[in-house]
């Protein structure tokens, strides 16, 4: 936990500089202990104020909490929202889980403060409406991805709330964990994500134009440099889709040998029950038969 000591040699802190340090002592708070488990009187006290600075700051906990969550979401909504400005799909899906978990590894506090609590001081400031004003946001991209594909784009809220919802979860996971990296977690929802679970890759990875979209974006690369880095992306992903389309007719080639065989086995099982039933018959009659050769042999 962050503690600030003052000597009195050291200037005083300007109105606004005491504020960042109260949102900052309070953030470290509210991530250690929640809402409900920190008091005004701690983070006074941390900050070697006196209660009535953080109320002529922010009016009281609810106050200073609730700028603590405001600037949180607006930071993971401006990484995600960056994310999703990408042109292909796919790179859209990868830079929006990465950023996410960018997010968690580099405000790790933040990220605890929002999944921790869903308080009323908050006010519309939840983890659960920041999911939902991501998911309105992948439901643009699904429902174009879904008419290029020819699927009905009324699905799109529905699956952008399970897209999103998954991609959470994860984080949430992954914020304690921390294993694997971030790529290589970014990669493998993408991989279940993108494929599905029939088409799932063994050892998916992040693509070039996702992983290097930092060094992109230093304003010293070169027009040479994003030239040969967008051919180096185009050719990757027309790779990509077309691994994925043989993998597809794999599959569905898989499918009706499958289904052929199935088909064939069906066949000779009927066929199967034919003999035994046309056994059966034959045996019926030949019963009959001997009952009526006994009959004839041995009238009453």
């Amino acid at each position: 936990m962050e503690t600030v000591t003052e000597p009195r040699s050291r200037r005083r802190m300007s109105g606004r500089e005491r504020r960042e340090q109260l949102i900052r002592i309070s953030r470290t708070l509210f991530a250690e202990k929640g809402f409900d488990g920190t008091s005004i009187e701690e983070i006074a006290a941390t900050a070697q104020v006196s209660k009535p600075v953080v109320y002529e700051h922010f009016g009281g906990k609810e106050g200073v909490y609730a700028v603590v969550v405001d600037r949180e979401m607006q930071k993971l909504l401006g990484m995600i929202t960056s994310a999703l400005a990408a042109s292909h799909s796919l790179i859209k899906l990868e830079r929006a889980a990465l950023a996410l978990l960018q997010y968690i590894e580099e405000s790790s506090e933040g990220f605890r403060i929002l999944v921790r609590d869903s308080h009323a001081a908050s006010g519309t400031g939840t983890f659960a409406s920041l999911i939902s004003e991501i998911a309105s946001q992948v439901e643009d991209v699904l429902r174009d991805e879904f008419a290029d594909r020819g699927y009905d784009p009324k699905l799109a809220p529905m699956y952008a709330q399970m897209l999103v919802g998954m991609v959470a979860l994860t984080g949430q996971w992954w914020l304690d964990v921390r294993k694997p990296g971030r790529e290589e977690v970014a990669a493998h929802l993408v991989n279940l994500a993108w494929n599905g679970l029939t088409g799932l890759n063994p050892s998916p990875v992040i693509t070039v134009a996702s992983r290097d979209q930092q060094a992109l974006a230093k304003p010293r690369a070169s027009e040479k440099e994003l030239r040969d880095f967008e051919k180096a992306r185009e050719k990757e992903l027309k790779e990509a889709e077309k691994l994925r389309q043989r993998e597809l007719r794999d599959a569905e080639k898989a499918r009706v040998r499958e289904l052929k065989e199935r088909e064939r086995l069906l066949k000779e099982a009927e066929k199967a029950r034919e003999r035994e039933e046309k056994i059966r018959q034959r045996e019926v009659r030949l019963a009959e038969r001997a009952a009526r050769l006994e009959q004839a042999e041995h009238p009453e």
